[in-house]
């Protein structure tokens, strides 16, 4: 989720296109997938993918070539799931070793990422107690070095399992019995000290990362229906939080002194100024980057500054994006990817392009190896972001 920094910025070093002619880029390949919002994470020349098979009724993680699309292994597991906005709506997180997904109804399932073989599974739900939140999960797995952070919310607001086994290495308290929500759990460093960050039911909370203490709490920010962007961690002890349903943004400031930590609001952001309903922000060169309650892309300083916004021309509804080399993807509703120029002081768009033909395109994209993967409802396509003029001067494409 998020990539190999967990920041939406691709570390691509393969030369990309800066524009494209009216065809668009061209498409590697396409393939059908269940429908659902869950996007795709690579590995070397992998993809991995949480999808649902409505016909047998089972959770289903797909390894697809990069090259392809063609499926490499597959492993499934019986759930029943009924239709309610999609069903799978994760991303995996991968090693070389190991694969780790999280189901529609919080069943979270360790594979080997070579073969697909078994390795460890956890039923949140039965387990922990967890409350499997409205439209299904929506958190995606955290790998930290050797371990896996998960949020069940019930009976510990987080937990640390060992990757390798799945062994349980520490338990948080949940004392004021948050539930859980879509968000993911993000690291943060301050005064030395390791934890993760994540908004639960109620608010939110840091967690230590040697033992699962509870650092701090606060229910400043809290959101009643769903939370689901993810804490941006800026630096200097400061958290960017931002949701739907009329709640705005807000820049938390976690203090730290004598050993002990607290959050304090620094700003609150009213909805129609800067908010994102449902994608998490990117913060590239001290700007924040998000699709707006009205659709439109906007940039924001980290003062909560509206720089700029796509104006009324260009919404993009729930859509997704990333960057990577200045470069930010950005997906509207029904699947049309418009390329834009993050460096510039506006919104200045440098291509356009109907990548897909469906709706509901609001899954998470993945870069890498000059390809963009993005999806719709019922499927996923792959293009070639690579600047082919480059590549020709180079001797063709390799």
């Amino acid at each position: 989720f998020r990539g190999a920094k967990l920041d939406a910025i691709s570390t691509e070093r393969v030369q990309l296109a800066r524009a494209w002619g009216p065809e668009g880029p061209p498409v590697l390949w396409t393939a059908e997938v269940g429908e659902g919002y869950a996007g795709a994470a690579v590995l070397n020349g992998r993809v991995y993918l949480i999808d649902y098979d409505r016909e047998a009724q089972s959770d289903v993680v797909r390894c697809l070539s990069l090259a392809d699309g063609k499926d490499i292994w597959r492993f499934s597991y019986p759930v029943p799931v009924k239709r309610n906005h999609g069903m799978s709506r994760t991303v995996p997180a991968v090693t070389p070793s190991h694969v780790v997904t999280i189901g529609p109804k919080c069943h979270v399932v360790c594979l080997n990422a070579e073969t697909g073989a078994f390795v460890w599974a956890i039923d949140l739900v039965r387990a922990w107690k967890a409350r499997v939140p409205q439209w299904y999960a929506g958190q995606c797995p955290l790998i930290d070095k050797d371990r896996v952070i998960l949020a069940p919310g019930g009976d510990a607001l987080l937990i640390a399992v060992e990757l390798a086994t799945g062994k349980v290495l520490w338990q948080s308290p949940n004392p004021m019995r948050w539930k859980m929500t879509h968000a993911t759990p993000m690291p943060m460093e301050r005064s030395g000290k390791r934890m993760y960050v994540y908004p639960g039911s109620g608010g939110v909370a840091g967690i230590a990362a040697e033992d699962g203490a509870l650092l701090w709490q606060t229910d400043a920010w809290k959101i009643s229906i769903a939370t689901v962007p993810s804490p941006i961690v800026i630096g200097g002890g400061r958290v960017f939080l931002t949701g739907g349903y009329n709640a705005g943004s807000m820049m938390l400031k976690i203090d730290a002194e004598g050993g002990a930590f607290a959050a304090r609001t620094l700003f609150a952001l009213d909805p129609k100024v800067f908010a994102s309903i449902q994608q998490t922000p990117i913060l590239y060169r001290e700007r924040l980057f998000a699709v707006k309650y009205d659709g439109r892309l906007a940039c924001a300083d980290l003062d909560g500054n509206v720089l700029w916004t796509s104006g009324g021309a260009a919404a993009f509804g729930l859509g997704p994006y990333a960057l990577a080399q200045g470069l930010l993807y950005v997906v509207n509703d029904k699947g049309r990817l418009t390329l834009v120029d993050a460096d510039a002081n506006e919104y200045r768009p440098l291509g356009e392009f109907d990548a897909l033909a469906g709706h509901d395109a609001w899954g998470p994209l993945a870069i890498a190896g000059g390809r963009l993967i993005m999806r719709d409802f019922t499927r996923m396509v792959c293009l070639d972001i690579r600047d082919q003029a480059a590549l020709a001067a180079e001797g063709g494409a390799r």
